[in-house]
């Protein structure tokens, strides 16, 4: 009995709060925290910028990158699309200044986002991914930064127009 007793006063006395003015005792983190943490060192959120003049070819590759983040267990949190640049580019006569011809070409980008990105995993998924880069798409390997978040976003022009008009009328008259 009095050793039943005393395993309940010292279960009460375990559970009960621990004051920060005792100094008996110590802080600590539990044990299982440390089961939480990554078992190696990670980058924290990496973009992989795509680029190609091919619409087509550099979809799939996007997929491709995606899909092969995911198989290795990768976290893929946001994958977008870039507004097409374009391009006009002329080529010229030998030995003149005359245009001979003249193209008009895209420029189309995708980034893919991945968070977490395993340390001791990341060379093999890079050889992995150059392995599968098609001809005529560029890979670039980036750290993300809140500037490339804002290229995303189709400026609207129509807004832009308005702020313009706003601005010119908010000028004072000569």
């Amino acid at each position: 009995m009095f050793r039943s007793l005393l395993t309940r006063r010292s279960l009460l006395h375990l559970l009960q709060p621990k004051s920060s003015t005792n100094r008996g005792y110590s802080k600590h983190d539990p044990n299982y925290l440390d089961l939480l943490k990554p078992k190696f060192p990670q980058y924290e959120t990496v973009n992989f910028r795509i680029t190609g003049y091919d619409y087509p070819v550099l979809e799939s590759y996007q997929k491709f990158v995606h899909n092969t983040a995911e198989y290795m267990g990768f976290e893929v949190p946001d994958a977008w699309a870039v507004p097409p640049k374009k391009l006009k580019v002329q080529r010229y006569k030998p030995q003149s200044t005359v245009v001979d011809s003249e193209y008009h070409l895209s420029v189309y980008e995708r980034i893919v986002q991945i968070d977490n990105l395993d340390a001791p995993l990341y060379p093999t998924f890079l050889r992995l991914i150059q392995a599968g880069l098609p001809e005529g798409v560029t890979l670039e390997v980036l750290e993300h930064t809140d500037d490339q978040d804002e290229i995303r976003f189709v400026p609207d022009s129509e807004l832009l127009e308005l702020k313009s008009q706003l601005e010119e009328m908010r000028k004072p008259k000569k």
